[in-house]
């Protein structure tokens, strides 16, 4: 299946960003729709793309704004959760008027969590889907420097129940980031500070509105780390997705886009 792309009126543009280390890193944003902000953050080999089928669903009642990093490109230092997280927040503060919702999955959803930990004024609410931060199976251990192709599509398989949901594209993308020089080890150690950031500590201090979107037959982040963000963050919830793996806005847009819908009318009606 490729994904379908919906968005062609969508305005896109590139954003300079600066590293930790100061070096210019760029990024790309997609902009549509209108109605209260909705900052979408992707995993370790994900891309804008990845989130059209929900944003094609909920932009006639949220202005959705994608932002793509390109993580596997990163090095030294600037290559880590902390370094991101300091790249995404000055995103939003300079290319983001006031607190938005974040939605992330998987390591992006880690990226969200912190920022809201740290900058609670950037963030209206959170929607996290198959996020690291509590319980991660590794997908990178054993990894070797220059992954084959059937490699990495066993990996890809992996983050999905239904395999056929897969993306040859996304095979053919990621082969080539990570046969480039440094990008399989930039995954690893992208990885490896993300799992080595253990949030369980931090998550009752994130009080604003929180959704769990979760695929059942995740292996990744496994249902028990869904829980586990419910019990311990003071104002959760979660919908749970049935035949679906570690990227629901994938495998499962059309539930997603409507939990999500359901959430934002919820704020909605909570800040009146």
């Amino acid at each position: 299946m490729t994904h379908a792309t919906h968005l062609t009126d969508a305005e896109r543009t590139a954003v300079a960003l600066t590293s930790p280390n100061g070096l210019e890193v760029r990024a790309d944003v997609v902009r549509t729709g209108t109605g209260p902000r909705v900052v979408f953050l992707h995993g370790l080999v994900g891309l804008n793309e990845h989130w059209e089928e929900v944003v094609a669903r909920i932009r006639d009642k949220a202005e959705c704004i994608t932002l793509e990093l390109p993580l596997l490109e990163l090095r030294g230092d600037d290559c880590s959760l902390w370094s991101v997280v300091e790249m995404t927040q000055q995103f939003l503060d300079r290319h983001v008027d006031g607190p938005s919702v974040l939605v992330g999955n998987s390591f992006g959803g880690h990226v969200a969590l912190r920022i809201a930990h740290r900058r609670p004024d950037l963030v209206r609410a959170l929607v996290l889907a198959g996020s690291s931060g509590l319980i991660e199976r590794t997908m990178v251990r054993g990894a070797p420097v220059r992954p084959s192709k059937e490699w990495l599509e066993e990996k890809i398989g992996e983050l999905f129940y239904d395999k056929s949901v897969m993306n040859p594209g996304d095979v053919e993308r990621a082969y080539k980031l990570l046969n480039e020089r440094g990008g399989a080890r930039a995954m690893v150690k992208l990885s490896k500070t993300a799992r080595r950031d253990n949030m369980t500590d931090d998550l009752a201090d994130i009080a604003c509105p929180t959704l769990l979107i979760w695929g059942k037959q995740d292996v990744v982040t496994p249902p028990s780390a869904g829980q586990g963000f419910t019990e311990l963050m003071p104002d959760a919830r979660i919908v749970w997705l049935e035949n679906c793996g570690h990227a629901p806005m994938l495998e499962s847009p059309i539930p997603f886009a409507e939990a999500m819908r359901s959430f934002l009318d919820e704020l909605e009606t909570r800040e009146r």
